[in-house]
């Protein structure tokens, strides 16, 4: 007769493997801010992160918000310098939304420490407001329904090809999946992918603000 499992278990104590820790997931938005793998610390909402700048690289994306940053810089001012800044701002902003292929307009609002890693194809609403450190990928279009623009919090990654359009707000740290289709409100710290989007939360499936949240084991 072999011996049973526990039986070796008891036997052999060290060999038992240890039990899987008890992880509990949080519910609703109370997720900590998700931390930058390069500094390690909590990626900011509120204060723009320029650490990623760097000034002897060819950067078509960087230089082309540079030239809408420089626009607006010189646009607030009056004088000839200022006239002469906005007229170059202008220049640069044309040649390097040739070379980016993205309609980035020179008055969009857009916050300290974007990023835009493949900028072609980004088409963004001049209204549309976007707030510090989001990452924004290629093909992705912010767009007006009806003369409702998105907002956009800070820190939020969206994903190629998505599609945010109308009076849609996006809160804090939240992910856009690829491909998206996001027509209503966002909460902060989830995740929305499909079309039309649905959040990715991560507890039971319930209603969150007109979307339906889906448990992420089961995505």
């Amino acid at each position: 007769m072999l011996p049973t499992e526990s039986a070796i278990d008891s036997a052999f104590p060290d060999l038992a493997p240890p039990l899987a820790p008890i992880v509990r997931r949080p519910t609703g938005n109370t997720a900590p801010a998700p931390l930058d793998a390069a500094v390690g610390r909590p990626v900011s909402v509120s204060v723009p992160d320029w650490s990623h700048r760097r000034w002897n690289e060819w950067a078509p994306a960087k230089s082309l918000i540079a030239s809408v940053r420089a626009y607006q810089r010189y646009a607030a001012r009056r004088g000839l310098i200022a006239l002469l800044g906005r007229r170059a701002a202008v220049l640069r902003h044309r040649f390097w939304s040739l070379v980016t292929g993205a309609d980035v307009p020179l008055n969009a609002k857009l916050g300290g420490g974007l990023v835009l890693p493949h900028p072609n194809g980004v088409v963004i609403h001049p209204a549309a407001t976007i707030g510090p450190n989001c990452m924004i990928f290629q093909q992705v279009t912010l767009g007006a329904v009806r003369g409702r623009v998105p907002t956009i919090g800070g820190h939020v990654d969206i994903g190629a090809g998505a599609k945010l359009l109308g009076g849609v707000r996006v809160g804090d740290h939240a992910r856009i999946g690829a491909n998206a289709v996001v027509l209503c409100d966002v909460p902060g710290g989830v995740t929305a992918v499909g079309v039309t989007a649905m959040v990715l939360g991560v507890s039971d499936v319930v209603p969150v603000s007109g979307w339906t949240a889906v448990a992420e084991d089961a995505a």
